[in-house]
């Protein structure tokens, strides 16, 4: 898992820095700089717009006495949408709006539910914590 970690830590900057020296080279430097700002501010709107919406759902399933399970999944990802959309460079913000559409962002869920249930199947009783935080 920290291989992992580290590799994307080194390589999604560098696709970043391609990505915007090959876009300042065919579009100009204040075009593509305009590009990311513009991408950034609407991502953040849109990121906003859709966690208020989801707040509320939640808020609506906790008064009517229903944990809001599958909401609280999609606040984390709207969240973490959020994150990748005021990070500065097109892939990161590419990947952030790709979360805040909603038929995206189910798929992106039922990935992620396949790959908790694995851990948990996996032998040695309750080893997704380990698995999960320390890379097991």
């Amino acid at each position: 898992m920290f291989g992992k970690l580290l590799a994307a830590f080194i390589l999604i900057p560098f696709l970043e820095m391609m990505i915007l020296i090959k876009l300042g080279e065919m579009f100009g430097f204040f075009s593509a700089l305009a590009l990311i700002v513009v991408t950034g501010f609407a991502g953040a709107l849109a990121a906003r717009i859709q966690g208020v919406k989801t707040w509320a759902v939640i808020q609506s399933e906790l008064q009517a006495g229903r944990l809001p399970a599958e909401e609280m999944i999609d606040g984390l990802l709207i969240f973490v949408a959020g994150i990748l959309l005021i990070t500065p460079g097109l892939l990161t913000d590419m990947t952030g709006l790709l979360m805040l559409i909603p038929p995206t962002r189910y798929l992106l869920k039922r990935w992620l539910r396949t790959k908790f249930d694995e851990m948990l199947r996996r032998p040695g009783g309750d080893g997704f914590q380990y698995r999960f935080f320390i890379g097991g």
